[in-house]
C-alpha cells in the first residue's frame, strides 16, 4: 500500500506524469486517465501553441515580453478529440483547430526556447493550476510535479533513450504522411533534451519523490497498467482510496 504524502486537498487527485519528449507520456496519461475516469490534461501543447503563433507572427522565440503578450492574449481550449486520425485530444488556438500544426518540427525546434523564458511561464501557470484544481487529473508535461503541481497526488517520471524516443517519434510522423528522415529527428530530439534538461527556469528533472519508469522495453498497456495500479494503491489521510 502507498500513502500519499501531504498534499493539498485541491491536488490530492492529481497524477502529474513528465518526462522528456516522445517518452510515452501522451498516450499513457490518455489511457490512465480513461481508466480512472479523470480529465486528460497535456501542458506541453500550451507552449506549443504560444511557439506556433511566435512563427506565425514572426516573434523572435528569444523575445519573451512579446512572447508572454502572446500567451496572455491567446484562447487556448482542449478538448476530447472529434476527428478520428490519431490525436489524443483537439487543441483550438483562437478558434482555429491546430492539433496537427503544433506538432511540426519548426514549432518543436523552438518550444523549448519559449518555454525557457520565466515571463511565458509566469503567463500560462495560472491557467494551468485553475485547469487542475478540486477535479480528478492526469496532467502531463515536464515540470508538473517540480513546478506546476508539487503537491500533486502521484508523480510519475517516464523516460526512455533517445534512439528509441526518435523512432517513436518518426514513426507516428510517417504515419501521418511526414517526410522527416529518422536522422532529422533523432537531432531534433537529442536537441530538444539538452535544452529542457539544461533550461535556467524549470529543467527536465524527476521531482525527488517520483517513481520514475523506464519504457523502452514496455509496451504501452505495461506502463499504464503499472501506474495504474500505483494510483490505486494510494490512501488519503482518512484511509479511504484516492482512485477506487
Amino acid at each position: 500500500m502507498i500513502r500519499s504524502q501531504e498534499t493539498s486537498e485541491d491536488h490530492r487527485h492529481v497524477i502529474a506524469v513528465d518526462g522528456p519528449a516522445a517518452a510515452g507520456k501522451s498516450t499513457v496519461a490518455k489511457l490512465v486517465a480513461e481508466r480512472l475516469d479523470a480529465l486528460l490534461f497535456d501542458t506541453g501543447v500550451l507552449y506549443r501553441a504560444v511557439a506556433f503563433l511566435a512563427l506565425e507572427s514572426g516573434t523572435s522565440p528569444h523575445d519573451d515580453v512579446s512572447l508572454a503578450e502572446l500567451a496572455l492574449g491567446a484562447h487556448i481550449e482542449i478538448s476530447p478529440p472529434t476527428v478520428g486520425d490519431g490525436r489524443q485530444y483537439d487543441v483550438r488556438l483562437n478558434g482555429e483547430d491546430v492539433t496537427w500544426e503544433l506538432r511540426r518540427p519548426n514549432v518543436g525546434a523552438i518550444v523549448s526556447e519559449v518555454s525557457e523564458h520565466q515571463a511565458v511561464r509566469a503567463a500560462l501557470l495560472p491557467l494551468q493550476r485553475k485547469i487542475v484544481a478540486g477535479h480528478r487529473v492526469v496532467m502531463v508535461g515536464r515540470d508538473i510535479g517540480t513546478v506546476i503541481v508539487p503537491d500533486a497526488g502521484l508523480k510519475i517520471f517516464l523516460d526512455a533513450t533517445p534512439g528509441e524516443r526518435a523512432r517513436r517519434r518518426h514513426q507516428e510522423a510517417r504515419a501521418r504522411g511526414g517526410s522527416e528522415s529518422f536522422a532529422d529527428v533523432l537531432e531534433e530530439t537529442v536537441h530538444r533534451d539538452a535544452l529542457d534538461r539544461g533550461r535556467r527556469v524549470a529543467p527536465l528533472r524527476a521531482a525527488e519523490d517520483a517513481i520514475t519508469i523506464d519504457t523502452d522495453q514496455l509496451s504501452i498497456d505495461e506502463v499504464v497498467r503499472t501506474v495504474e495500479g500505483i494510483a490505486r494503491s494510494l490512501r488519503g489521510r482518512d484511509g479511504e482510496s484516492l482512485w477506487p
